[in-house]
């Protein structure tokens, strides 16, 4: 390994270190990624190649507070969730999801998918916007090409939208440099990005059946932005990473001149924190790691059944009214085993769920999920009959929106959105200990809740979403 590579797989490796994960949720998100609406633009080249081991995983957030390029439209924060893996060949970080052709430790070629993070929110519109038709978000198809030196790395990152949104594309390049202690690492960033006019037209633009007298017609046509940013990373306590930085854009003057674009700078600040996987007993990809296979089938909660209401059991009916059940297979691997000596183990899931409308809502429809999951079993008669209490976090993308969501979504006037964050609480029994038959031992029976998100609307990621949808659901779960 030369110095270049030591120095910056030092610096990614304090970020997340020994984080676990799977190729699938890398592929699911590539898939999502393509349809999910978003409000604000946020270019994570910078701080999309924080992890480098493979066989990596981890799950944080990354808070973005910046000033709105467009007039009057103040200030604005944004939670983009984290779902990290870095295999040998497929990775997910940030906002992406991608193959590797190339990656030596000083060249790095990559093709991937990511969201572009751009536009104007249609639920607070600013008065220079209305009237306007919705500047959304599309799906960027992507090359980048990364060189590590000793002085630094290079990195050339091509975009074409492929989601028929803006029908843009972009080139950037960009150059950092990484400075890292036992727990600190501090990376200075520039970045130079060459825009189409297509691009520019779509996000900055006022089409001719949009002008008014204050808002005449315009388009920028192509120009080059201007980032610099500077990130910063402390580890604390064994397994979390705070994750900190800020960032400030200069748009081109063509954008500037645009009736709806405010003057100066953009100035953008970040804020998260990452809990990584240490300590895995193997990496995902082992052969010799167990399959989980987990069987369920579920139906939608009544209404107002929140998820707390359903953990604490004090509502636990199903909707009759607009009946909706879902039937799936999950396919697992544990990642860790007892972390820091803990009776807590954490695995990782992939799978899919076949939802039957029952209503005249929506169309029936699959749904992708995956995610990260921790048991807790230190029940204190776990030895005698081993039970698990079980928190999943991920992602959840369906190619319908639930028709919980669509009727919860039109009560609250707000958008809806494939892609979701997903939560997948359960408790279970070990079957084997209950009927005293050791083949049975890793086969649990159990109930679970199939949570699907917005978290508060706080997030353009995942289109702004207040509310979500919960299906109760009873499955058995084994070792293959």
């Amino acid at each position: 390994m030369n110095t270049t590579h030591a120095r910056h797989t030092g610096f990614l490796h304090s970020l997340y270190p020994g984080l676990r994960g799977g190729s699938l949720l890398a592929l699911a998100i590539a898939g999502a990624l393509a349809s999910a609406p978003a409000l604000a633009q946020v270019d994570t080249d910078a701080i999309s190649d924080l992890i480098d081991e493979p066989g990596s995983a981890g799950l944080g957030f990354l808070y973005r507070f910046e000033e709105s390029p467009y007039k009057d439209a103040g200030q604005r924060s944004d939670l983009l969730p984290l779902y990290l893996y870095e295999g040998e060949r497929f990775y997910l970080n940030a906002d992406r999801a991608g193959v590797k052709f190339v990656d030596d430790g000083t060249h790095r070629l990559d093709a991937f998918l990511s969201r572009r993070l751009e536009g104007f929110a249609e639920d607070d519109i600013p008065d220079i916007l209305e009237g306007m038709v919705p500047r959304n978000a599309g799906a960027d198809l992507g090359m980048r090409y990364r060189h590590s030196l000793d002085w630094g790395t290079l990195r050339a990152t091509a975009l074409a939208d492929v989601s028929s949104t803006s029908n843009g594309s972009e080139l950037r390049l960009g150059y950092s440099y990484t400075w890292s202690g036992d727990r600190w690492s501090l990376r200075p960033d520039v970045s130079v990005s060459f825009r189409d006019a297509d691009l520019n037209n779509y996000y900055y633009g006022v089409r001719p059946y949009e002008a008014t007298v204050d808002r005449p017609a315009y388009a920028p046509g192509s120009g080059t932005d201007v980032t610099v940013g500077l990130y910063g990373t402390y580890g604390f306590l064994k397994n979390w990473r705070l994750i900190g930085g800020v960032a400030v854009t200069a748009h081109d003057s063509v954008i500037e001149d645009s009736p709806i674009i405010r003057d100066g700078l953009q100035p953008a600040v970040f804020a998260g924190a990452v809990y990584d996987f240490g300590t895995a007993i193997a990496r995902w990809d082992d052969e010799d790691v167990p399959l989980l296979m987990k069987v369920f089938y579920g139906r939608a909660s009544g209404d107002g059944c929140h998820m707390a209401k359903i953990m604490t059991l004090s509502c636990t009916s199903l909707d009759h009214e607009n009946p909706s059940s879902v039937t799936g297979v999950h396919l697992g691997k544990p990642f860790v085993e007892r972390i820091n000596g803990w009776p807590i183990d954490f695995h990782g899931y992939a799978g899919f769920l076949y939802r039957n409308e029952m209503n005249t809502i929506a169309p029936d429809a699959w749904q992708f999920d995956a995610y990260m999951k921790g048991f807790f079993y230190g029940f204190p008669w776990s030895h005698r009959v081993n039970t698990r209490f079980g928190m999943g976090a991920g992602i959840s993308y369906s190619n319908h929106v639930p028709s919980p969501e669509v009727t919860s979504q039109a009560r609250r006037e707000r958008p809806t959105s494939k892609l979701l964050n997903y939560l997948d609480p359960t408790i279970d029994i070990s079957l084997g200990d209950l009927f005293g038959k050791k083949d049975w031992k890793q086969t649990y029976f159990g109930l679970g809740i199939s949570h699907r998100s917005g978290i508060f609307a706080s997030s353009r990621l995942l289109g702004s979403v207040n509310g979500g949808s919960n299906y109760i659901y009873a499955y058995v779960e084994t070792t293959l």
